[in-house]
């Protein structure tokens, strides 16, 4: 695995950040993206300037994440794989009853769609050079209608877009895998979920790692992890 180059998006916190530590301690370079470079300077400097680079850029703005990943490519010569991992959550119903501004929907819905569509768009000529690795995160919300959830609807199209991308990576040595996690123990949960059954961030950077580990003729085209108990 020494000097396999992976970028990560939402790398400050959660997922991000424990999939960037597994993977730098496995031999991988990392190029930690956040909405502020300020934000991941820290986690840069604890993996080592050598091996991480902290980058600023909003993966909704088509501009700023396209330069994110040139930015990678030019310090560390390469890109092997992309963890397209950043997103956000908030409430939604759609009657109204709990949530007066739908207006708030936006940021979700830009994020973790056009987010994850935008981070691969930029990769994926890089990762076509190496024959490399896209992995997306997406959600068992993702394969489970919720009751009242957009936070849910994003992470439908998240699979439908995986599954378009590996169609279209046929016969240039790309890979997709997506990464479907239950409740785990991150800021994005409200607090019902807290009370539930719930997954480390680093349950998750081990699937990740699972996936990125294989050799190039198996594609991983799905990881749900679960923790036990949780009910769908």
């Amino acid at each position: 695995m020494d000097d396999r180059v992976l970028l990560i998006t939402g790398a400050s916190r959660g997922l991000g950040a424990a999939t960037a530590r597994l993977a730098a301690a496995s031999g991988f370079k990392v190029a930690l993206v956040a909405r502020k470079a300020d934000s991941v300077t820290g986690l840069a400097a604890e993996l080592g300037e050598d091996r991480a680079i902290a980058l600023g850029a909003d993966v909704g703005d088509w501009p700023s994440i396209d330069g994110a990943v040139t930015r990678a490519v030019e310090r560390f010569g390469r890109l092997d794989a992309a963890f397209a991992n950043a997103g956000i959550g908030v409430g939604t119903s759609f009657f109204g009853t709990d949530d007066p501004d739908p207006t708030q929907w936006e940021e979700m819905v830009r994020t973790n769609v056009l987010g994850a569509a935008y981070t691969a768009r930029a990769a994926l000529p890089a990762l076509k050079e190496s024959s490399g690795h896209l992995l997306i995160t997406g959600s068992v919300a993702g394969r489970y209608i919720r009751n009242a959830s957009l936070y849910s609807v994003t992470k439908w199209a998240v699979t439908g877009m995986a599954g378009a991308i590996r169609e279209e990576a046929v016969g240039t040595g790309v890979r997709v895998t997506l990464v479907n996690p239950g409740i785990t123990d991150t800021d994005i949960l409200d607090d019902d979920q807290r009370k539930k059954p719930k997954l480390d961030a680093g349950d998750i950077a081990r699937a990740v790692l699972y996936a990125l580990q294989q050799p190039p003729h198996v594609d991983v085209n799905e990881i749900m992890v679960r923790p036990t108990g949780q009910v769908l």
